[in-house]
């Protein structure tokens, strides 16, 4: 049996944090006190490794009253953690355990070598050299608790210990205990949803979970597969249709997206989106993620309108268009073309040729007069989404009703702290995730230390 002060479930990113903050505030107080992560795989911090394809944008450095409209679905229950941990704070963190930053565009951090596994070691190293130990290769199996024996007492109020069994047998104690198990996103980076499961046993709520900063799939563009066991869901192996082939591998830069729910503009972005093996991703496919999924999930008809010319109104691109049409007919080299063969080549000076396959499969009555309103209002239905085995976050969660913000702490259950991911908490693409993890770890490891 081992015996810890305070244990942590999870070394990712809000767990490492927490193991940090734990130890530094009991060493600060002059406390001789134990912390232990519980790790399942076999190193840490296995998700971070993967996040940015390996660069890892690790916090953004933009202030709260711009950081905090990234947030979901209720940003103000950050706050504490956020102003306890800035990301320029955690930037300087880092930096003081060893790592470089450099700051890139739209305010996003990077460790200067654009490796995540610097991340990583720089989070062990906070953690380990706090006094925090990390124990890889521990799966939790059951988590109990035993009240304190108190006449006076309720054992849902009082203080208690809780008993940590793992399933190579080997067993744990403490008196506080932190979950920073993540959320269903990445499943073989060791996040299988055990967090939620542990809550619900604690009496808590969990807010209904879905993916979200995940692919979002066109009506077409892969063989029909949809999941049973969640609505809309299309895993990002099945194969791609002949549409799906020829847009798959487009990159659109600066462009503009209006998500179409039930018949009505839910949110409106722009930016860069990519057409990809699993559907519309890149920043802005990403951002319109969240609402398209949960609409599908709830059964609302969804669509997408792309604008691949936002700075331009209609009326002048109209006569733009109208201008290269007349170019392409009055060219020598045109003079015996067919009407099909001129429009492919009007087609060129305002489209990436790699696109004009699919972008004339799908709006196959174009013509040069109505190319400026199709250019503009490119509609797509869609059908499905990526789900949980490459969705970048989970949405839902511990339900932030039952959790004080100021420490993290169960209003359930005292002596239980929650997170990061676990809890209904869930932010856009841009650093802000990983944020929210290290913030929220650092203060529930505080506040259980104190």
């Amino acid at each position: 049996m081992h015996s810890a002060d305070i244990i942590i479930i999870g070394g990712g990113a809000a767990g490492l944090m927490a193991a940090a903050g734990a130890a530094e505030t009991m060493a600060k107080n002059g406390t001789d006190g134990k912390v232990i992560v519980l790790e399942k795989m076999p190193r840490p911090g296995r998700k971070i490794m993967i996040t940015g394809k390996g660069r890892c944008n690790f916090t953004n450095v933009k202030s709260w009253n711009e950081f905090n409209g990234h947030i979901h679905p209720k940003p103000n229950f950050l706050k504490p953690s956020f102003y306890n941990l800035t990301s320029e704070k955690m930037v300087d963190y880092l930096q003081d355990h060893g790592m470089e930053a450099v700051i890139e565009r739209g305010d996003r951090a990077f460790p200067t070598s654009h490796l995540a596994s610097d991340v990583v070691d720089a989070l062990v190293r906070a953690a380990e050299d706090a006094g925090a130990k990390i124990h890889c290769g521990k799966e939790v199996r059951d988590i109990s608790r035993q009240a304190r024996n108190d006449d006076d007492c309720h054992p849902e109020q009082s203080e208690g210990s809780f008993t940590i069994e793992c399933a190579d047998g080997a067993r744990y104690t403490c008196r506080k205990l932190i979950i920073c198990t993540g959320g269903l996103s990445y499943p073989k980076t060791g996040s299988t949803g055990d967090g939620y499961e542990w809550a619900k046993e604690f009496g808590h709520s969990i807010r209904p979970l879905f993916p979200s900063l995940t692919a979002i799939v066109p009506k077409g563009y892969k063989h029909d597969s949809t999941d049973s066991e969640m609505k809309g869901h299309i895993n990002r192996n099945v194969q791609l249709s002949e549409i799906g082939e020829s847009l798959c591998g487009n990159q659109l830069k600066n462009v503009g997206i209006s998500l179409i729910v039930d018949g009505n503009e839910a949110q409106n972005e722009f930016g860069d989106l990519d057409f990809t093996d699993g559907g519309i991703e890149g920043p802005i496919g990403f951002k319109v993620s969240r609402k398209c999924v949960n609409a599908i999930i709830n059964g609302s008809k969804v669509s997408v309108v792309l604008d691949l010319k936002p700075a331009v109104d209609i009326e002048d691109l109209t006569v733009r268009i109208n201008t290269l049409w007349n170019e392409v007919s009055k060219d020598k080299r045109s003079a015996n073309k067919l009407y099909k063969d001129r429009f492919r080549i009007l087609l060129t000076k305002v489209l990436p040729m790699s696109l004009i396959p699919a972008f004339q499969k799908l709006n196959p009555n174009a013509d040069h007069k109505t190319l400026a309103k199709v250019l503009k209002n490119w509609k797509m239905e869609i059908t499905g989404f990526v789900g949980y085995e490459r969705c970048v976050v989970t949405a839902g969660g511990v339900s932030l009703e039952e959790v004080t913000p100021k420490t993290l702490e169960s209003r359930l259950i005292p002596g239980l702290y929650f997170a990061g991911e676990v809890l209904d908490l869930d932010a856009d693409t841009g650093g802000y995730n990983l944020q929210t993890a290290f913030s929220t770890g650092y203060l529930a490891g505080i506040s259980a230390a104190k």
